[in-house]
């Protein structure tokens, strides 16, 4: 079949010839035939089908890399590769529209750190940690203030002092006076602060016992209508709102991460043997990206923070049933845990549990 010139195949194919001349040199679409004198490069018909699954890969956003990487698969790997794509997408969309949010309320003169309720509101709080029935220690931290709540989940050897220091580096925004634009810079320098910290758990060049020292750290600051949630790892936070239990967080998991692009289902992920996997973390040589977003609360609200140790073991509607039934959060807190001790206690488990409320 006779071949086609550039200028025929970048018609046919909705692809510039300056465009098909990149692809050529990043081996991403190389012509058929280039004559040896002119360099002049020729396509066969047959390219127009990966031609234009690449021009459409483009308007998707999709990085050069990454479409050498779907082009080279089979159809069914290919799909689900673009699937997995558009998942991070929408996930780094999703935090984005919130950031949006915040800053066209900041333009125009709505303040975050004032009530947007007639009645102020403020919160009703208890945190619990247990060691579990399995574990020789506790390398949780769990923490409820009257405007700081916090769970971190720490690992290995020197895993409680990093979780403990991750905490305790976040305590000082319980104190400081946050201007409403520079609220989500604060839980930044904070989060900086804490992972700082879970640094020096283990002193540079350390080959001891704390050098893997690592947390994750799932914190919500109260501003008196909003919380504020910076979130890295895999503890979660549920909201209770009109009797309806969501979760708020995505875990940071390669667990997860397979979910999301259609490789497992949850039910498989709650059996995998890499369940507990982090891709983002406070510790030497992770990802600590964190997740950081605002909450409108209402009163009635209920609020849980946890770890894994909750959440792997005790299922939804248990927690559901709980968080509904039990009017106190000491008490809610105290059932939670004994929950996961009944089904083994693998982990240690930290609970915190706060509610919206109208004050008096």
């Amino acid at each position: 079949m006779e071949l086609l010139t550039i200028g025929a195949f970048a018609k046919a194919s909705r692809l510039s010839p300056k465009a098909l001349r990149l692809y050529d040199e990043l081996g991403l679409l190389t012509p058929a035939r280039v004559d040896p004198d002119t360099g002049y490069r020729r396509y066969a018909p047959e390219q127009l089908e990966q031609a234009r699954l690449v021009a459409w890969l483009r308007r998707l956003g999709m990085p050069l890399a990454r479409i050498r990487r779907v082009c080279a698969l089979e159809p069914g790997e290919a799909a689900g590769e673009i699937r997995a794509y558009w998942a991070r997408v929408e996930a780094d969309t999703a935090a984005r529209r919130d950031l949006a949010a915040f800053l066209v309320d900041h333009l125009n003169g709505k303040d975050p750190t004032m009530s947007r309720t007639t009645a102020p509101l403020a919160l009703r709080y208890a945190a619990l940690s247990d060691t579990g029935r399995v574990r020789a220690s506790n390398q949780d931290t769990a923490y409820a203030g009257s405007r700081l709540l916090a769970v971190a989940d720490g690992y290995g050897a020197g895993g409680a002092p990093a979780s403990a220091a991750a905490v305790d580096a976040l305590r000082s925004l319980e104190s400081e006076t946050v201007p409403a634009g520079d609220l989500l810079n604060a839980l930044e320098d904070a989060l900086g602060r804490a992972e700082q910290a879970v640094h020096g758990v283990a002193s540079p060049g350390d080959d001891g016992a704390d050098a893997d020292a690592g947390t994750t750290l799932t914190a919500m600051l109260w501003t008196g209508s909003q919380l504020a949630l910076v979130h890295i790892g895999d503890s979660r936070v549920h909201l209770l709102r009109d009797g309806e239990l969501f979760q708020i967080t995505h875990d940071h998991t390669v667990v997860q991460s397979l979910i999301d692009e259609g490789r497992l289902t949850p039910e498989e992920a709650a059996s995998h043997p890499q369940r507990s996997l982090l891709l983002r973390a406070l510790g030497r040589g992770a990802d600590s990206t964190p997740d950081l977003r605002l909450h409108d609360a209402r009163a009635g609200d209920r609020y849980l923070l946890c770890s894994d140790g909750l959440h792997t073991v005790v299922p939804a509607g248990d927690v559901h049933r709980v968080l509904a039934d039990t009017p106190e959060p000491e008490a809610a807190v105290r059932e939670l845990v004994g929950l996961a001790n009944a089904s083994g206690g693998p982990d240690n488990v930290s609970c915190v549990v706060a509610d919206v409320v109208a004050q008096a």
